[in-house]
């Protein structure tokens, strides 16, 4: 805690979020009347951080005043009036500060987000001698798999293709790169950072994990420029095999009882299988390859895709590129936020680091702003009247509101509306931030072809209706082999190979963490738990790496050695899984996405709630497993 004065705490207030500060207030001074009007915040629109609750000036100046002298009042050992509000207090809390109807299955996981509530400790089994843990990746999914095995006393080691950790964020540094989720939520729960900018940059979210590689002795669990090839398993000793591959070429083997994959699902660049690439005269590359040399000054760049990558990189090379040609298959819905270029300042990081219980309702607005807020707007609603441009009536208002937003950042620009307004409805595809997209598409440098990419030539590239447009550079912001996980790994279970189970795009799991026929095989980010609807993936891995924590300490203390899936537990998740996702907006027919595979099976994404999925996490134990 810092000692600024109460002065200054009162002028870094004049930065604070309304609603969180509120929140602040009850708990310091446990007076409910700043829950009732006047000092009730509106329900905010849209995703932004509605920072004056809709509340005049007036009210918001009493509320800051009020929470100054309630700050004063704590530092000089007045204590919290309510340190850990819980059950209906806390659900009457929720629903003021959003001004939204927070169902009561929120308490559990929002008082954890609070710190109301502790987190489920890591368990500490009894660990036979011989039990051990191999990890493949180093990225969020990894770091954090190595430190909680650690925390159970398994000896465990991480093996890591790149030579840095942090797997996307180490890979990924084209112009513009960063995340597209709040930076106070794409993080650790347990590691708060004062992130610089309201959305992390590529750079500090790389250097948060090396952080906290560093901070938490992890390094000394990881084995860099090592590449895992295959893995076998050993029925007679309930033991995995690994075939690894180092930076030098030499190839070894590794073996452990448990193992767990935390590659993720965007991890392998999809390069287009277009005629020509390698006659392109130029340099021509993936997006998570950029070139750190790369001079784009005064060059024609042609960017083949309009994704999330394509969307960060346009606006920043724009001014540097002598021209910018954007190919372009179909279309993006894209959301404004008014903060997503914001500077978290001097004030602001003081209110979050001075003012109690503060920074956790701030995360917990992001929460619900960002994950599960908008699930309900997804769901097809059979009676709906237009299924062709929307699924039900709040993703209808859903579409005006982009539509409206499009219109205004393109005015005057008929032509340009016509190519960017989707026809599909909104969060069919991942929908997308506005960084600066639409003024980057208004400048006269700047083209968006709406036609694919169908060959690339010595210098340009050739669309599918035969017209060819010039370039200098090529960048091929494609996406990736999602539907590939853990490509390139050869795995051989107690049953056969994972390959031939899954084919070449149908991935299945339990829980997205557990296959039949592999035991003690643990998926993070595995089939169906990508976020689809918006959210930190953060939040999904730790739900995932607690729930493999508590299988893996009932497996030791059981005195078992091997545990694997029940085939008909994992055949009923499968078909729960297919039933929600055929009434969800993915399914749509008006548009393709990378979470479906060639047959329209979606394979990537979670059908339900963060919160629903939390509690069949929870509900999973024991009995869904076979012990030997």
């Amino acid at each position: 805690m810092t000692t600024a004065a109460p002065t200054d705490l009162r002028r870094a207030l004049e930065a604070a979020n309304v609603p969180c500060l509120t929140m602040s207030l009850v708990q310091l001074t446990g007076d409910l009347r700043w829950l009732e009007a006047p000092y009730a915040p509106t329900r905010a629109r849209g995703l932004d951080d509605h920072d004056t609750g809709g509340l005049p000036d007036d009210v918001r100046a009493e509320i800051r005043d009020a929470a100054a002298e309630a700050v004063a009042a704590w530092r000089a050992g007045t204590p919290a009036a309510i340190p850990a509000p819980r059950g209906e207090l806390l659900l009457r809390m929720l629903r003021t500060f959003t001004g939204e109807p927070v169902g009561d299955e929120f308490e559990p996981m929002m008082a954890e987000t609070l710190g109301s509530a502790a987190a489920e400790p890591t368990p500490r089994p009894r660990v036979p001698p011989g039990t051990d843990a191999l990890v493949i990746g180093a990225g969020v999914g990894g770091l954090l798999a190595v430190a909680t095995l650690r925390e159970m006393g398994i000896p465990v080691t991480a093996l890591e293709r790149n030579t840095e950790v942090a797997g996307t964020w180490w890979e990924n540094r084209y112009p513009g790169a960063g995340v597209d989720t709040p930076s106070h939520l794409y993080s650790y729960s347990f590691r708060p950072h004062p992130w610089s900018t309201a959305f992390g940059r590529r750079d500090e979210v790389f250097d948060y994990l090396r952080d906290y590689a560093d901070d938490a002795d992890l390094r000394r669990h990881l084995e860099l420029g090592v590449e895992v090839e295959a893995a076998s398993w050993d029925e007679a000793t309930h033991r995995w095999t690994l075939t690894v591959r180092h930076a030098d070429g030499t190839r070894g083997t590794r073996s452990a009882a448990l193992l767990i994959s935390a590659v993720g699902q965007l991890n392998r660049p999809r390069t287009p299988d277009l005629p020509g690439l390698d006659s392109f005269d130029g340099p021509l590359f993936h997006s998570a390859r950029w070139p750190d040399d790369l001079d784009l000054a005064g060059r024609r760049v042609a960017v083949v895709g309009t994704g999330a990558s394509a969307m960060q990189i346009v606006p920043r090379i724009a001014e540097e590129a002598g021209a910018v040609t954007i190919f372009q298959r179909s279309p993006q819905w894209i959301a404004p936020h008014s903060g997503y270029f914001d500077e978290i300042g001097a004030d602001k990081q003081q209110v979050l680091a001075d003012v109690p219980f503060y920074a956790g309702w701030y995360r917990a607005r992001l929460a619900w702003t960002f994950n599960d807020k908008v699930h309900p707007a997804l769901v097809v609603d059979p009676a709906w009247e237009h299924p062709e441009r929307s699924v039900n009536a709040a993703n209808d208002g859903h579409r005006r509101h982009f539509t409206r937003y499009l219109e205004a950042e393109l005015e005057g620009r008929p032509d340009l509306v016509a190519k960017a307004l989707p026809h599909y409805p909104p969060f069919g595809k991942r929908m997308l931030l506005d960084n600066g997209w639409f003024v980057a598409l208004r400048r006269d440098d700047v083209e968006l072809v709406t036609e694919a990419a169908a060959e690339v030539l010595p210098h340009g590239l050739r669309t599918t209706s035969g017209a060819e447009y010039p370039a200098d550079v090529v960048v091929l912001a494609t996406g990736f082999a999602a539907h590939e996980f853990l490509a390139g790994v050869d795995v051989q279970g107690r049953g056969g190979s994972l390959a031939e189970r899954w084919g070449d795009d149908d991935a299945r799991a339990h829980l997205g963490v557990s296959v039949p026929g592999f035991p003690n095989l643990f998926l993070l980010s595995g089939p169906n738990t990508a976020l689809g609807h918006g959210g930190s993936q953060i939040t999904i891995i730790e739900l995932q790496m607690r729930y493999v924590a508590r299988l893996v300490a009932g497996l030791l203390d059981g005195g078992g050695t091997a545990l694997e899936v029940r085939e008909d537990v994992a055949a009923a998740y499968d078909a729960e899984v297919d039933a929600a996702h055929a009434g969800m907006i993915w399914t749509h027919p008006g548009m393709t996405n990378w979470y479906r595979n060639a047959v329209g099976r979606v394979v990537n994404t979670l059908p339900w709630r963060i919160v629903d999925y939390r509690a069949r996490l929870e509900a999973s134990g024991p009995d869904d497993f076979e012990t030997r």
